[in-house]
């Protein structure tokens, strides 16, 4: 698996990938009950972004939803990294080549360290947030309030068990990347005069999302 260190501010980097989004339909062989459960959430909660991006509804509360909707399946897509990496043993972090390899760990280790506390601690707070949602269960069509709170406190888990295991298990092998560079000296030039060439630099890594990633971490 790659893994990118973006610079996004003066000494200020992110852990990127971009790890498929699918979600199987069928749990695991063997899912005991509580993985079930996690699993349909995770589900019905790509269902219902589904159809919120493709902008079906009609009325205001439902274009509302679709929104609310779509804007937190954004913020909840920067997680997949720490998703993806909870099922490797090795990765491979690509670093901005004005960086040693020294430096390059150690801001790793410190962004790792950083989202297993802070996944941590958010999952506390989601899980007991989630069964309280229950109580709108009675009220008529999707639950929405409970989906996404199962969503997130399943997400939070991912995130903490995918920086434990990146901290603890997983093998780095470290290669310095001259496009991350460029991006990197892009951090303080004006957006209409960068737009076209941190393209440039998303097309030759190959990575389709991170010209708006980019945008909006270093606003």
């Amino acid at each position: 698996m790659n893994v990118y260190l973006v610079p996004v501010r003066h000494n200020h980097f992110e852990i990127y990938s971009e790890p498929p989004e699918d979600v199987d339909r069928l749990p695991e062989e063997g899912a005991g009950r509580l993985r079930r459960w996690a699993h349909a959430a995770r589900v019905r909660w790509h269902d219902l972004v589904d159809t919120a991006r493709r902008g079906s509804a009609t009325g205001r509360f439902a274009l509302w939803r679709d929104k609310v909707v779509c804007r937190l399946a954004e913020t909840i897509a920067e997680q997949r990294t720490l998703w993806a990496l909870g099922k490797h043993t090795q990765a491979t972090l690509r670093f901005p080549s004005t960086l040693d390899q020294t430096e390059a760990r150690a801001t790793l280790d410190r962004a790792l360290m950083a989202a297993r506390w802070h996944h941590g601690l958010w999952l506390a707070i989601d899980g007991p947030l989630f069964v309280v949602s229950g109580a709108l269960m009675p009220v008529p069509g999707p639950n929405i309030l409970a989906y996404y709170l199962a969503f997130r406190a399943i997400g939070h888990w991912l995130s903490w068990r995918g920086a434990r295991q990146s901290l603890n298990t997983i093998v780095w092998t470290l290669e310095p990347d001259a496009d991350l560079a460029e991006l990197g000296s892009l951090v303080d030039v004006p957006r209409a005069l960068r737009d076209a060439r941190v393209a440039a630099i998303a097309a030759r890594l190959q990575l389709p999302r991170l010209s708006a990633f980019f945008e909006r971490v270093a606003a």
